[in-house]
């Protein structure tokens, strides 16, 4: 019987793995991977800024799932992982950098003395979101709400303004009001769509959590080097033909029911299965020619663009006061950052290991990361690099008093990055999977569809190379 051969579309994160899973199998098949760019890791980058390796694109990988525990311990990382420090974060608000408070699902509080305290919410705000307590239930009559409608009505809007909506707005840079509860935040969905008051229904969930024993694993790591760690063990552990600037164009079914894929330097592979790791506004030009109604569900899902800026300041230009790792920004502000971490303050610099080149790795510099853009938000774009900068930086000035220039700066752009679980999220998935099932040996993974997070392309990658070879 002739080998089985699979293409694999885009060499992110959720491709590689795909390409090492199918490689660990003992039927493993002929794998070919496809990258239009010149290297791997999507969006898993870094930047090299003064003598420092830093993240370019996410910069934390979440853990909880077994899963995910499960690969690290295959791809031999365990023993590498590095936990951020656990100093909390604040909000930038009301003209002050503000605590973020404790115990919260997606922003929404499970006890409300924190949230006095932090100073985050104004009386009159305070009040509005006490009145959860003793409203009668809120029907929501929208068979998809918005997170908004599910808790705007509850908790007031300014709670929601000024808490759910950056936390919310950090994960997916989009704005709460807008996306689907049951997409984005499927687990306060269903704890709070049913629930008559959101702060019993927290406290009630608080007090039947069980008590943590010992010294807890951390839920949020990173390695030393940064996220690229994971990106450079999936390579080394698959066995895959890799083909760079293969931008593919077109994906046809052959009559013998093989595939071709073509790629716009008029490149041309068959497989018997594809795999398309590619965001859905790719994958849907793509396969445009071979099924239009699902290339129409894939365009129909919206991606943000968004931005960072890395700087190297000097140590003694931050004020010695600042206890926590970043902050987040409200969009109701209006501000041009959307969110702040400092870097070495987070993962110290056992993450931020030195290059070799550029500044001496002694030198008294501390690394501050800005976001900028969320749907909605693209003032930036237009933007060249140094105005992006002093824009960035005058905000880091107010927000925290910087007391002198960045000795470097570095703008890590982008475009059309980040999938947004929109109203309609879940219909457009069922259409997605309709159409798919028409087409037996292509299979869709990546961010765009059900979890955005590293954590989730690497679990949803791993379940579609399941997949691969069933019924051939």
């Amino acid at each position: 019987m002739a080998e089985h051969e699979v293409i694999v579309i885009g060499g992110g994160v959720s491709g590689l793995t795909v390409a090492h899973a199918l490689s660990r199998r003992a039927d493993a098949p002929r794998i070919t991977l496809l990258e239009a760019g010149d290297c791997l890791g999507g969006k898993i980058a870094a930047n090299d800024i003064a003598g420092r390796t830093i993240d370019a694109g996410p910069d934390a990988l979440l853990v909880r799932d077994p899963a995910v525990r499960a690969l690290l311990d295959d791809l031999g990382l365990t023993s590498e992982i590095t936990a951020p420090a656990a100093r909390g974060s604040f909000v930038w608000t009301r003209g002050s950098l503000r605590v973020l408070p404790p115990a919260t699902l997606f922003g929404v509080p499970e006890r409300l003395r924190p949230l006095i305290a932090s100073g985050l919410i104004s009386w009159p705000g305070l009040l509005r979101a006490a009145a959860d307590l003793v409203l009668p239930r809120t029907r929501v009559r929208a068979a998809d709400p918005t997170v908004g409608e599910l808790l705007r009505p509850r908790i007031g809007g300014e709670v929601f303004d000024r808490l759910v909506d950056p936390l919310l707005g950090g994960i997916y840079a989009g704005r709460a009001d807008v996306l689907s509860a049951r997409s984005a935040v499927p687990e306060v969905a269903s704890i709070l769509a049913p629930a008559r008051s959101v702060y019993r229904t927290m406290r009630a969930r608080e007090a039947q959590r069980p008590k943590a024993t010992g010294v807890p694993a951390p839920s949020l790591i990173n390695f030393p080097g940064g996220m690229g760690r994971i990106i450079t063990a999936l390579r080394q552990g698959m066995r895959a033909d890799v083909e760079y600037g293969a931008e593919v164009v077109r994906i046809k079914r052959k009559d013998n029911g093989r595939w071709r894929v073509r790629t716009a330097d008029g490149r041309k592979f068959t497989a018997d299965e594809v795999v398309v790791a590619a965001p859905a506004h790719a994958a849907a030009a793509m396969l445009r020619k071979l099924d239009a109604d699902l290339a129409d569900a894939l365009a129909a899902i919206p991606y943000a663009s968004v931005a960072n800026v890395t700087f190297a300041y000097p140590a003694s230009a931050i004020p010695a006061h600042r206890q926590g790792t970043g902050f987040l920004v409200p969009a109701v502000d209006g501000r041009f950052i959307v969110g702040c971490t400092w870097m070495d303050e987070k993962w110290g610099r056992a993450v931020l290991t030195p290059t070799g080149e550029g500044e001496p790795a002694g030198a008294d510099l501390t690394f501050i990361r800005a976001s900028i853009g969320r749907h909605g938000d693209e003032r930036w774009v237009t933007m060249p690099d140094d105005e992006i900068v002093r824009r960035v930086h005058d905000e880091l000035v107010l927000a925290m008093g910087i007391t002198a220039p960045a000795l470097h700066a570095r703008v890590q752009r982008w475009p059309e990055a980040m999938p947004q679980y929109t109203v309609g999220h879940a219909e457009r998935l069922a259409r997605i999977d309709a159409r798919l099932a028409q087409h037996p040996g292509l299979h869709l993974t990546g961010a765009g569809y059900r979890g955005i997070g590293v954590a989730s392309c690497l679990t949803k990658a791993q379940a579609v190379a399941t997949q691969i070879g069933i019924g051939a």
